[in-house]
């Protein structure tokens, strides 16, 4: 039983290595554009609509609105971002159970890759959305006393990201495999069932927590309302 794909290495020239953790990330990687070619190269505006693309537009719907609900702003800008990261790591726990598949996600490189995407993306949404001095403002709010502790925040919550996709992944084979050593044929069904499961669980909670920083990092301050706004309120 191998802790991390990492350490299973499909082919070797030299220092140049190729393990498990990169060839089943461009495998996910290759499946989700297969996917979305397949799925809209005949879409439709008027019915009959193919049930591939039915799926898609409810799935699409669904991140819409988790994202609006979250951010409290208009999902359309951060969706591309967010919807990737959920489908990534969907579809690299849904394959758990392909034989000599690993996938990526149980490796600690590519939740620290994951987690670093979501480091730079929250202020390069909230500069985007906030200009550099109001994104950089709530850096010494309430008070520049605060920065430093600001940035290890900032710092520690990547590493959480990480270290939680990373660990509950893991753990999760480690269990599967000592319980099929115990109980090899009353377990493996449910284990590949609740394997599965807690790998949708953790792509929902890392997409949900992605997007909670991006909208604390792009939340703009409240503003005075205007002139036009004050005769609006008052009529």
């Amino acid at each position: 039983m191998h802790i991390s794909p990492d350490s299973i290495v499909l082919w070797r020239v030299g220092p140049v290595a190729l393990n498990a953790t990169i060839f089943c990330t461009w495998l996910v990687m290759g499946l989700l554009l297969l996917i979305s070619w397949l799925v809209t190269r005949r879409l439709r505006v008027e019915p009959p609509l193919s049930r591939w693309q039915n799926f898609l537009e409810a799935l699409v719907s669904y991140m819409r609105d988790q994202v609006a609900e979250i951010t409290q702003q208009e999902p359309a800008r951060y969706l591309p971002f967010l919807g990737t990261l959920f489908l990534f790591i969907s579809l690299s726990n849904l394959l758990a159970p392909v034989p000599v598949y690993e996938p990526p996600t149980a490796s600690l490189s590519t939740a620290a890759a994951l987690a670093i995407c979501v480091f730079f993306a929250v202020p390069i949404y909230g500069v985007t959305r906030r200009g550099v001095f109001g994104y950089l403002k709530h850096y010494v709010q309430p008070t520049p006393l605060m920065l430093p502790f600001t940035v290890i925040g900032e710092l520690s919550r990547t590493l959480a990201l990480a270290v939680r996709l990373f660990g509950n992944m893991m753990s999760g084979t480690m269990i599967a495999g000592i319980l099929l050593v115990v109980a090899p044929l009353l377990v493996p069904v449910l284990m590949e069932a609740l394997g599965l499961l807690i790998g949708q669980i953790q792509a929902y909670i890392f997409a949900v927590l992605a997007a909670v920083y991006i909208a604390s990092g792009t939340r703009a301050d409240r503003q005075a309302p205007t002139s036009q706004e004050q005769s609006q309120g008052g009529s």
